[in-house]
């Protein structure tokens, strides 16, 4: 919850307002219910201890188009720039591809969030299209980018990252 009234973590959610604790509530029991989601937790070990740091999930999944939206959100600020999300999204793009053998895996992000796109970029998605003016906050319009990553290029992805036979690693970060 303190995420999700912090204005400057929400103001790159899809969220308008602050957030009760039994709206929380309310929206963590809708998830539960569905059959098209799958969210996670983002932890970060600090010493002993693991500390949650964000959350992520694969939702709206059209099992017959093989596809689904991914969406993130690290909440504590203290781990923005670490390659946290970087991490995270690579992670859960192997469970789509691997585990649920999904084709696509989409996003939106608002054009304003350089941070969220570079992160998207290092772990493969690529820019499709803007829908321009689309969200509006702080009394603007802003664009909103789509972006993908099919399971193809994901593979193609993984097998560059992976060292060669001679040794050396090719890594696209």
């Amino acid at each position: 919850m303190r995420w999700f009234n912090d204005p400057e973590v929400r103001q790159y959610l899809l969220m308008y307002g602050p957030m009760s604790r039994a709206k929380e509530e309310d929206w963590f029991e809708t998830m539960q219910q569905r059959r098209d989601d799958f969210l996670f937790a983002i932890e970060a070990q600090i010493g002993a201890d693991w500390v949650h740091v964000g959350n992520l999930g694969l939702h709206r999944i059209d099992w017959k188009n093989r596809s689904a939206v991914f969406g993130i959100v690290l909440g504590e600020k203290s781990h923005w720039n670490k390659g946290f999300g970087t991490k995270a999204a690579r992670t859960i793009l192997r469970f789509a591809f691997t585990e649920l053998n999904l084709h696509r895996v989409e996003l939106e992000v608002f054009a304003f969030n350089p941070r969220a796109q570079r992160c998207y970029e290092k772990a493969g998605f690529t820019r499709e299209g803007t829908r321009r003016e689309a969200i509006f906050r702080d009394g603007h319009y802003h664009d909103e980018h789509v972006m993908s990553i099919l399971q193809e290029e994901y593979f193609a992805q993984e097998k560059a990252r992976q060292p060669s036979e001679s040794g050396t690693a090719k890594r696209r970060a």
